[in-house]
């Protein structure tokens, strides 16, 4: 059978192994047209296990209509990319899918520009592949049909592998993973930091490269490669996402939640955790769940896992438990499933 493309803006190294899974699967072709990496961490080229090529945005139109491949799965990122690799599919006959993180459209007045397309793509797709339940209902919403669910996964041999150095600085650890960008809340972490007053304790940011925080115990690592990262979380007791919604940006999932769940830590997340709102951090279960941009709440929590180690460990291990279900393969499997559901996906060996 033809391959599929896929038509994205990067692979990156968390990535490569859920589009590998899809190739073994379906046979597919990726398209990558770049543009703003947004990560936290330090970026080394991962190899890949795939067929893919660089294209311009507008490149994407022509492969798109090129009749090579047996369906188009396009994604959200860029300006100009998904438009042509929907009208691309349209031209060339073939279901176009429509993968995507939002479960809010940005406000800014760029944005603004975009809403009325943004809308046309989410029904006239075939298909809509959801970052999880949150992105699904929201794309509901937006008048898409045919939705289904592609689980957010990791390279789990990876990430669930013993660290190679555990970092700790502190007989307790939490750790912040991400872009030192106000949307991520490190702002507010760092005043929930100071209002916890935790003795013999280390909050370690890894991405941020410095912090104006006199407060002590704040450690501002900068960007760390998959192996620091990984270090690092094997050092803590609970890692932190205390994202905001801005404007602009509201966290699609936040995947350094899996890394850290593989690595039995429990979670830390604010409402505005796309983890959190699609199911996989449960309040009380695996971790704890805030009111984004609270720092009183915060603060509570941070001395919850603090005071208590048999909570935390239970929620860790418990988390451990919980993310054995967000893989590669079940992510291919989501995205089959949607190949199916339009008649194109590929029969099993």
């Amino acid at each position: 059978m033809r391959p599929v493309l896929l038509a994205t803006n990067h692979a990156p190294p968390e990535r490569v192994a859920a589009f590998a899974a899809l190739h073994e699967r379906e046979g597919i072709e990726v398209a990558l047209y770049g543009g703003a990496l947004r990560h936290g961490v330090a970026q080394a080229g991962a190899p890949l296990t795939f067929p893919a090529r660089r294209a311009s945005q507008r490149g994407v139109h022509a492969l798109a209509a090129s009749g090579r491949y047996r369906a188009v799965v396009g994604s959200l990122a860029g300006r100009v990319a998904p438009l042509a690799a929907a009208l691309g599919a349209d031209r060339a006959r073939v279901p176009f899918l429509l993968w995507t993180a939002l479960w809010a459209h940005p406000r800014s007045a760029a944005h603004a520009l975009s809403y009325v397309p943004t809308r046309w793509l989410y029904g006239h797709a075939d298909a809509v592949l959801a970052y999880g339940p949150h992105v699904a209902a929201y794309a509901r919403g937006q008048g898409a049909r045919n939705v289904h669910v592609a689980p957010q996964a990791v390279d789990v041999a990876f990430w669930s592998a013993p660290a190679d150095a555990p970092r700790r600085l502190a007989p307790f650890q939490a750790a912040f993973v991400g872009r030192d960008d106000p949307e991520k809340g490190v702002a507010v972490l760092v005043e929930a930091w100071r209002r916890a007053a935790l003795e013999d304790a280390a909050l370690v940011l890894v991405g941020p490269a410095n912090t104006d925080s006199p407060n002590r115990g704040v450690h501002a690592v900068g960007p760390q490669s998959a192996a620091g990262v990984r270090n690092f979380l094997r050092g803590s007791d609970v890692l932190v996402v205390p994202s905001l919604r801005t404007a602009t940006f509201r966290e699609p999932w936040a995947l350094v939640v899996n890394e850290a769940m593989h690595q039995a830590l429990p979670i830390i997340a604010s409402t505005e955790v796309g983890a959190a709102a699609g199911g996989l951090v449960r309040d009380g279960r695996n971790g704890l769940v805030v009111p984004a941009g609270d720092a009183d709440a915060l603060a509570a929590a941070l001395r919850r896992v603090h005071d208590d180690p048999g909570v935390r460990h239970r929620m860790g291990a418990t988390g451990a438990e919980d993310v054995g279900f967000y893989t590669p393969e079940a992510w291919a499997a989501g995205v089959s499933t949607a190949l199916a559901s339009v008649g194109v996906s590929r029969p099993p060996l």
